[in-house]
């Protein structure tokens, strides 16, 4: 004998009443997509979760605080019983049956005329699977069609191409997997890609042959391409008709110039898409077990450019208001100088004793993590070799790694 299937279908709710029984935990997964959806949802439950108490109090959903009656699904388009007891979840679906109202059971999905399919989006697209009841089946199909769409190895047969142009990507601290999804589908259908030596290197090899990589890297004290270069690259492929990835570390906005290429690009009639990425100066730190914040040690987080020093006269720095902060400095770029930028701060008031904390090619295979104090961060790198890129930080958060031990 044949197995009944359930038969898929897409609701329109925009507007009408749906009824959710239930104030939980599941309800709380439920409740963002029945809101996404324009539905005029009901949450019937005595209690709710602070994040359903959220969306109450922000309009979202309205909350009737008190236990379900027999009555509540009238007018009701769409029911979902979300209680841990049973016996209320089955008078919901009696009700339900009563009046004709398709109705969810999330304690026993048979017992229901309605189950809801695992659902991800894509660009417009709600991919919706049902596996007869196995959850975790129709959750890893879900899972692995959007990963393939998003990565580009599954196409949508109706997608417009991507209009020629530019998409500023940031890539994240190094990582591969720390690049943001849209980062990574936009790499996946680049024509050309020009890339940075800090941006997740490993992706390029994951590029199909027909793309073209052009090395932008700009190795402190070495090679460098200049940033006229990168901009004429960019403009000049744009205008052939090429999508154009320029693959950033980081952040594109954070130190990156990335501000710089689109002024460019837009100056030449070129469109941009900007990705932000994962920054390194919060990553970094973080994978090193530094948080660049803490309850009760440090309420302000300053980033700091380290490419010129504090005494240079292109400096836009005012470092001894820096000095003067008891919160956390963030120093980008700025191994080569460290000894004059801890001087500064000592003169201005920081302790010695401040605890640094020196990351090198955070989040990499090659990563090293340096500690020390202010006073002999400069000498305690020299000794050992640290090299650019690195992140420094300078706040008594770069000494709480000793709470871990």
């Amino acid at each position: 004998m044949a197995v009944e299937q359930h038969y898929l279908a897409g609701l329109d709710l925009a507007g009408r009443r749906v009824v959710v029984v239930g104030g939980g935990t599941v309800a709380q997964r439920r409740l963002p997509r029945l809101v996404a959806s324009g539905a005029r949802v009901e949450v019937v439950s005595p209690e709710v979760t602070p994040s359903v108490q959220g969306m109450v109090d922000a309009g979202e959903v309205t909350w009737h605080a008190r236990r379900y009656v027999d009555g509540d699904l009238a007018a009701a388009w769409y029911v979902l019983c979300c209680t841990s007891d049973g016996a209320v979840n089955a008078a919901v679906a009696a009700e339900a049956e009563r009046v004709r109202v398709f109705c969810v059971r999330a304690d026993a999905g048979s017992e229901g005329s309605a189950v809801t399919p695992a659902t991800g989006e894509y660009e417009g697209l709600l991919v919706g699977v049902l596996a007869g009841g196995a959850h975790s089946r129709s959750a890893a199909v879900r899972d692995g069609l959007l990963e393939a769409l998003r990565e580009g190895r599954v196409s949508d047969q109706v997608r417009s191409p991507e209009l020629p142009g530019v998409a500023l990507v940031g890539g994240g601290p190094g990582d591969p997997e720390l690049i943001t999804v849209r980062g990574r589908r936009l790499l996946s259908r680049a024509d050309v890609v020009v890339a940075d030596r800090l941006g997740p290197r490993d992706l390029l090899d994951e590029l199909a042959p027909s793309v073209t990589v052009i090395d932008a890297a700009k190795i402190p004290y070495g090679r460098a391409a200049t940033q006229e270069a990168i901009n004429d690259a960019l403009i000049t492929h744009a205008k052939a008709g090429k999508f154009v990835v320029r693959l950033k570390g980081g952040d594109p906005y954070l130190f990156g110039r990335g501000f710089e290429e689109l002024i460019a690009c837009a100056k030449a009639g070129v469109p941009v898409t900007v990705v932000p990425g994962i920054t390194s100066a919060f990553a970094v730190p973080a994978i090193a077990d530094v948080p660049v914040t803490h309850r009760g040690v440090a309420h302000e987080v300053v980033v700091v450019s380290g490419h010129v020093g504090p005494d240079d006269p292109t400096s836009l720095t005012d470092w001894s208001a820096l000095a003067s902060l008891k919160g956390t400095i963030v120093l980008m770029m700025g191994v080569d100088k460290l000894d004059q930028f801890a001087t500064t701060l000592i003169k201005g008031g920081r302790e010695g004793s401040t605890p640094v904390a020196v990351i090198q090619e955070g989040t990499t295979r090659n990563q090293r993590v340096l500690r020390s104090t202010l006073a002999e961060v400069a000498a305690d790198v020299a000794a050992q070799g640290i090299r650019p890129p690195a992140v420094t930080i300078i706040g008594a958060v770069a000494g709480l790694v000793d709470e871990l031990r």
